[in-house]
């Protein structure tokens, strides 16, 4: 059975979590991370080097990256409904993949840690409010993508784009700093609470 190590309140393990449950696929998970088994340990680093959540042992196959897990998941357990295997179709959700990975993540971490985490470490006022602005910026994007789809990140249908999305627009509302009025992202925001996988992860941890 597929193993996923992480605890179930990170938003990276969520993600998996719910991508488990897009494709029906059991799992057993373990707690690993903050107030768990730390992931510091040389066990724990000959499997993710970079001592982070999630990790999978598929078999004796090991991955780390959140969102490369979705990718091999999807791939390898029949996932083609949510990550197509045409090129084209692929490589549109593995931009918005990527976007929310290298564009939108940097964008919310100083706001997020200082306003939500109140880390002491994040608490200078200009930082927070240029990290606020490039969320805001980067949320601006996703309302014309999903007013142009229509519908969803990459395109009219649930892709496996619109798990990591999907977990960031959560965050997003849950942190308290001005939010502009983006009402197609707002509107996907509800179609995706009403997915099943998203009731069950979506909202179990710190956003």
């Amino acid at each position: 059975m597929l193993k996923i190590l992480g605890k179930a309140a990170s938003i990276n393990v969520r993600k998996v979590l719910w991508c488990c449950d897009e494709l029906g696929l059991p799992y057993a998970r373990e707690d690993w991370g903050a107030g768990f088994r730390p992931t510091d340990t040389p066990a724990f680093l000959a499997l993710n080097p970079n001592a982070m959540v999630p990790v999978i042992d598929d078999g004796g196959f090991v991955l780390w990256e959140s969102n490369a897990i979705l990718r091999y998941l999807a791939a390898q357990y029949g996932g083609a409904a949510i990550y197509p295997a045409a090129a084209r179709e692929r490589a549109r959700i593995d931009q918005w993949l990527d976007w929310q990975a290298c564009e939108l993540n940097p964008a919310w971490r100083y706001a997020f840690m200082g306003l939500v985490r109140q880390s002491p470490a994040h608490q200078d006022a200009a930082q927070i409010a240029a990290s606020a602005a490039a969320w805001a910026r980067c949320m601006g994007i996703l309302e014309r993508q999903l007013a142009a789809t229509g519908g969803h990140a990459a395109g009219a249908g649930f892709s496996l784009a619109d798990i990591a999305l999907g977990l960031s627009v959560n965050r997003w509302y849950a942190t308290p700093l001005a939010h502009p009025d983006y009402p197609a992202v707002a509107a996907y925001f509800a179609r995706l609470r009403d997915r099943a996988g998203f009731a069950r992860h979506g909202c179990n941890g710190i956003a």
